[in-house]
């Protein structure tokens, strides 16, 4: 393995970026759900009120994986926490520490600014990134049943009744 070094996303980095998004989808089973632009990734990214932070992982000049993550708040301890929305390395760079640096990396930022806790889902059939998480500590929250979400055409059919 040659060496491995993270950067934070740059708007030259949205094709990759999307090419990561795009990698993840087809892994987790759901290709369809990949509908992301780019000029809605740069937004996102870049624009006036970021929703998302980003940060790839280079080998050489080979980007081989990709962490999005956005801030969160927690009410009970007042404080900011990371909810990590994608994190993907490419399949022939699994098992080389890419995904630990990652995330060694987002703890570190997250204590710095006085954090609590980084949150992320994960899909049930994925014994691999389970194992790999629970590597890290990460234990899975008890007091949550189900992860829930509310959109396409149910959100807008709740958006026209409101």
């Amino acid at each position: 393995m040659s060496a491995v070094s993270l950067r934070d996303v740059t708007p030259a980095d949205v094709p990759a970026v999307l090419d990561f998004v795009r990698m993840l989808a087809a892994y987790e089973r759901q290709p369809e759900r990949f509908t992301a632009k780019p000029a809605a990734m740069h937004d996102a990214l870049f624009g006036p009120a970021p929703l998302s932070r980003g940060m790839l992982a280079w080998q050489g000049a080979r980007p081989v994986g990709l962490v999005l993550w956005h801030t969160t708040f927690s009410p009970f301890s007042a404080t900011p926490g990371y909810w990590v929305a994608n994190i993907v390395v490419a399949e022939d760079c699994r098992g080389q520490g890419i995904g630990r640096a990652f995330f060694g990396e987002l703890a570190r930022r997250l204590v710095a600014e006085g954090g609590s806790a980084i949150g992320w889902g994960v899909k049930r059939w994925n014994a691999p990134s389970i194992g790999f998480y629970q590597s890290l500590g990460a234990e899975g929250d008890p007091g949550i049943s189900e992860r829930m979400s509310l959109g396409g055409a149910a959100l807008a059919r709740l958006a026209e009744t409101a």
